[in-house]
């Protein structure tokens, strides 16, 4: 259910209705009046498919759609919420549609989340603020806005759809704690020049991604990358084989607490000692460089993160047929006491489709292919079966946020039917 008030960014809630759909959730609406100034409720049908909620009337929408049952929607997302809307709900006025809507979801225990959007002044109001506080302390959730042009602006349909979907994951992924370690290791040469691998550390950030739709506390630790990362996403840098050896040990309980943890990145195998300054290429018409091996990491992330914890390493090929391919994913597997190998081919490496497989230490085999996404997705579903079917005492240690319940899905009715979603991928959910 999606609650939106007489804010300007009033006009984006269309693209943040349709970003859910995409998503595959059943979406409705409640506006109040103020609202309907700036966007028509014909405009909301449009893009939710019914009418939206606009006053409060014998059918008690409030109370059917969020109250105990069945029935009930698995979330109500405020957006935008103004100073006045956030102000209402905090000390428990119900003269809107909407307000009446958050104040049962409160008193139900509905999940709410709220996106705030106002001018910064009302921002930085001390009563704004503390309201903003007293709703956070009682479960409510903030999107937070972002600041430009003297306004608290409404965070993005993307951000919005992906706290949405963070909020609503369920088990076997809800509540995970999830590190993916992705992007390009760079070793200095001096200190404008670098030896690299090639990598566009797509294949980490859809990780990273569909890990928290899914749900988990997800870290993302990036290299060199070549594909923009989700501001929603928690990520920590490194640059180089030994930055990533003392992340490796700043980040160790973290690593400890982890369920899985994910290492596509394209580390390197050799390194270098780092000249100061830059080398001048007038005194010197050649260069030698003496490489020599990189300390392996692998094995470090296995000891940071012991069993049960799931580690899942990446094996990238060249030109190699399907069994060889296959021989140096399960090589790898053994020689760094790994859960997962993840098997790849230089003509997978972009932003493009890619072809995974995969060898587990249970024995299994599996093949992936499509866009990275969607391989992200199956990668994550499965490793999720996985983790779902170990035995109490084999769990891995629960590092995540809290769990998160299982949503109750909305049921047909008399009234009203649910729609069946455009696109149901795992993450989909009715909100």
């Amino acid at each position: 259910m999606v609650g939106i008030s007489g804010s300007i960014a009033a006009v984006e809630i269309v693209r943040v209705i349709r970003e859910l759909i995409r998503h595959g959730a059943e979406v409705r609406a409640v506006m109040t009046s103020e609202a309907t100034r700036l966007v028509t409720p014909e405009a909301i049908q449009f893009a939710t498919g019914a009418p939206p909620v606009l006053q409060l009337t014998g059918d008690v929408e409030h109370v059917s759609w969020l109250g105990p049952g069945e029935g009930r929607a698995d979330l109500l997302l405020l957006a935008p919420a103004t100073a006045n809307t956030i102000s209402k709900i905090a000390h428990g006025i119900d003269d809107t549609a909407v307000t009446s809507f958050a104040s049962v979801s409160l008193g139900g225990g509905a999940p709410i989340l709220l996106a705030p959007a106002m001018h910064a002044h009302m921002g930085q109001n001390p009563a704004v603020r503390e309201n903003l506080e007293r709703l956070r302390g009682w479960g409510v959730e903030i999107v937070h806005s972002f600041a430009a042009e003297g306004e608290e602006k409404l965070a993005s349909p993307e951000e919005i759809a992906a706290a949405v979907l963070h909020r609503l994951g369920r088990p076997p992924w809800a509540g995970r704690r999830v590190v993916v370690i992705g992007g390009a290791a760079r070793e200095s040469i001096d200190d404008v020049r670098s030896v690299t691998n090639e990598s566009s550390g797509a294949t980490a950030v859809q990780l990273a991604t569909q890990a928290h739709y899914r749900g988990a506390d997800t870290e993302l630790w990036a290299s060199s990358l070549e594909v923009p990362i989700p501001s929603f996403l928690a990520v920590h840098r490194w640059r180089s084989v030994g930055d990533l050896r003392t992340l490796l040990r700043r980040r160790a309980a973290t690593l400890r607490s982890a369920d899985v943890v994910l290492v596509p990145a394209a580390l390197a195998d050799y390194t270098l000692p780092r000249r100061d300054g830059k080398i001048s290429s007038r005194a010197q018409r050649s260069l030698t460089l003496k490489l020599s091996l990189a300390p392996k990491i692998l094995p470090e992330v296995r000891r940071h993160a012991p069993p049960p914890a799931r580690v899942v390493g990446f094996k990238l090929t060249a030109g190699l047929g399907e069994a060889d391919r296959e021989a140096e994913a399960r090589r790898l597997l053994a020689e760094a006491n790994l859960d997962w190998v993840v098997a790849n081919d230089r003509a997978s490496m972009g932003p493009g489709p890619t072809d995974l497989l995969v060898v587990t230490r249970r024995g299994e085999r599996r093949r992936y292919s499509g866009a990275k996404s969607d391989v992200a997705g199956k990668l994550l579903d499965d490793l999720g079966r996985e983790l779902s079917e170990l035995r109490p005492e084999e769990q891995p240690r629960r590092g995540g946020r809290r769990a998160v319940p299982r949503p109750r899905l909305r049921s047909a009715g008399p009234t009203r039917r649910a729609r069946r979603p455009r696109t149901a991928p795992s993450s989909a959910r009715s909100s």
